[in-house]
């Protein structure tokens, strides 16, 4: 981009049509033509006054022997020469905006934005000592002014945003506390089950326990998530409990994302707690419809105690006699709206408790989950050993291979995960199909094919085949990241393993070594590696803590593409990073605790919450 300034010295508008309009300028350069292609004559005219002086910006190019600048950005008498010498924002357009008439529009609307009454009046947020919210707008539109994301104007914006998202939240939170249900009793529930169930809680897992009992014998509505890494044992705490809903004469619902996953809980739980003569029953897509009707009644009058399945549990036509307790497994396919609603099943008697196995930072915890109470479960079972993860060159497949043979004759079984479904024409790529051809030819019958293309029934089935050992290896994608669990499974192979971030790495890592047996990972990568990828896979190699892992991975990767997956009923921040203003979320949350003390205070903000029925989060 040139800016030029020149005498105006003749025009050419030939009569041809389609043909462009010419200006003839110079310098004491020379010679060079303004070309426009669709601007009128006596505009042209009236902007670039014959024997005038212009001062014309835009870029220059050199076309027939001769200098042009095609439909310059910038033009304008000479004597406004200073206006031009300033710096110039750039915004993104939209298709038929200039940046002229952008630059225009967003001049107008910082000439009209009014000054506002500061909406925090707490000391916490009077000594960040940060500009007023018009001062930031202005300021942040200003050229002139250096800005990064630590510049008090962005933590200025940043600030608003969270504390908005926090309140909100928060709102959710209280509305749900303020129903009054009936307190469930506690009955003499010894927490040394290791007679019962074959192994010792853990410190963590009864301190959650008791948590959760809290929660269910007081008189307000449980609304809480169980965040717990990979084989943590999160399931074992939803039963101990569970069974003191049940005592309490209320019936209790788990809910898992599949079918094999609902199975596997209900034989668990009767595996464990069957001596108790609890009426337990499955109800999923796949039972017959004499069985399901009879369930059904079943659970309307109050027969069953216990009852596991998939989203089937919650249509119209099942009834609770008197649901006193949710499960939900594998929460995080549920968003915002999705939470609320379901806060509401089962009437006002009923607690509900959510599991997820997919650890994020704190400050991501705080703006996902911040309308409900959070249970942090980090402590490993002392029986579960950590996965070995070992990284290997694409070149050395055949040594792999050897090793997959030798887990088969161990009558072990294996997942191989690739990134992707199909070819991409990319000698970096390698596909679950391709993969699953090289592999079949290895070991005949032995070997399934499982992507998110296949249909549900297709995709059960095939688990269900890998679950009975008629299948030795899973060629897979990342289907089998969550919501399935194979003890006999000890080896996960993945290919490509760079094209994944370090959270989803640990979660497919987490699918082996879920039994007795030794658990192996093997990352496998092409030569040609990033820096940041080598970091990744060191990183994973080095840890089995998820919770460590997701917090490397957000620094990494930014908390946008966290994970690898888009939580359904988040929107992302557009201004503040909970990475780089983690004292502004931890600020935003003192202030809202705080308030919480007297839930009437929280009424000063109603210009905000009013939005709440037209918007999952603002």
């Amino acid at each position: 981009i040139a800016t030029l300034r020149l005498k105006v010295l003749k025009y050419n508008f030939p009569r041809i049509r389609n043909l462009p309009n010419k200006i003839i300028c110079e310098d004491d350069k020379g010679k060079i033509e303004i070309v426009y292609f669709n601007s009128k004559e006596p505009y042209l005219k009236k902007i670039y006054p014959l024997d005038g002086y212009v001062v014309v910006s835009g870029k220059v190019n050199y076309y027939k022997n001769k200098y042009q600048i095609t439909n310059p950005e910038y033009v304008t008498n000479a004597k406004n020469i200073k206006e031009v010498q300033r710096l110039i924002p750039k915004y993104a357009l939209t298709e038929g905006l200039t940046e002229k008439k952008y630059r225009k529009i967003i001049g107008n609307v910082l000439n009209t934005i009014p000054n506002l009454d500061e909406w925090h009046d707490d000391d916490l947020f009077k000594k960040l000592n940060l500009p007023s919210w018009k001062n930031s707008i202005v300021n942040l539109h200003n050229p002139e002014i250096k800005k990064d994301l630590n510049s008090i104007y962005y933590k200025r914006l940043a600030f608003d945003e969270i504390f908005t998202n926090l309140l909100i939240h928060s709102y959710n939170r209280e509305k749900i506390k303020k129903i009054k249900k009936k307190q469930k009793k506690i009955t003499d529930l010894n927490l040394n089950f290791k007679n019962k169930i074959g192994f010792e809680l853990t410190k963590n897992q009864k301190n959650i326990i008791t948590e959760i009992l809290n929660d269910l014998t007081s008189e307000k509505k449980m609304f809480r998530i169980l965040q717990g890494d990979v084989g943590s044992g999160k399931t074992i705490i939803s039963f101990i409990t569970a069974l003191n809903v049940i005592k309490s004469g209320y019936q209790c619902a788990l809910m898992a994302p599949t079918e094999i996953l609902a199975k596997q809980h209900f034989q668990s739980f009767k595996k464990l707690f069957g001596y108790l003569n609890f009426n337990v029953q499955i109800l999923t897509g796949k039972t017959k419809y004499s069985e399901k009707k009879k369930i059904s009644e079943q659970i309307k009058y109050g027969k069953t105690n216990f009852i596991f399945g998939t989203h089937s549990l919650f249509q119209k036509s099942i009834k609770f006699n008197n649901l006193g307790y949710v499960i939900i497994d594998e929460q995080h396919k549920f968003g915002v709206k999705q939470r609320m609603d379901l806060s509401n099943k089962g009437g006002k008697n009923c607690d509900i408790l959510l599991m997820s196995a997919t650890p994020i930072p704190r400050t991501m915890m705080m703006t996902i989950y911040g309308d409900m109470d959070i249970s942090i479960l980090k402590e490993k079972p002392l029986d579960r050993k950590p996965v070995l993860t070992f990284s290997k060159p694409e070149k050395k497949i055949d040594e792999v291979i050897n090793y997959v043979e030798k887990q088969i004759n161990l009558n072990n079984q294996v997942f191989w995960v690739c990134p992707y479904i199909e070819d991409r024409n990319n000698p970096e790529f390698i596909s679950v199909k391709k993969r699953y051809e090289l592999i079949n030819k290895k070991f005949p019958k032995k070997v399934g094919l499982i992507h998110g293309s296949l249909n549900k029934i297709e995709q059960e089935s095939l688990l269900e085949k890998f679950l009975k050992k008629e299948i030795k290896i899973l060629i897979s994608t990342t289907v089998i990241e969550v919501g399935i669990d194979f003890p006999n499974a000890n080896l996960i192979i993945i290919d490509n393993s760079n094209k994944f971030g370090l959270a989803q790495l640990h979660q497919l890592r987490g699918r082996v070594g879920r039994g007795k047996k030794q658990g192996v990972c093997i990352l496998m990568y092409k030569e040609s590696l990033s820096k940041n990828a080598i970091k990744r896979i060191k990183i994973l190699k080095s840890s089995n803590d998820g919770f460590d892992i997701s917090e490397k991975d957000m620094q990494l990767r930014g908390y946008g593409d966290l994970i690898g997956f888009q939580q359904s009923g988040i929107k992302y921040f557009k201004i503040a990073d909970p990475m780089m203003h983690k004292n502004l979320f931890q600020i935003a949350e003192k202030i809202i605790k705080k308030e919480n003390h007297n839930y009437k205070n929280i009424r000063k903000y109603n210009f905000l919450l009013k939005f709440f029925d037209k918007t999952d989060i603002i």
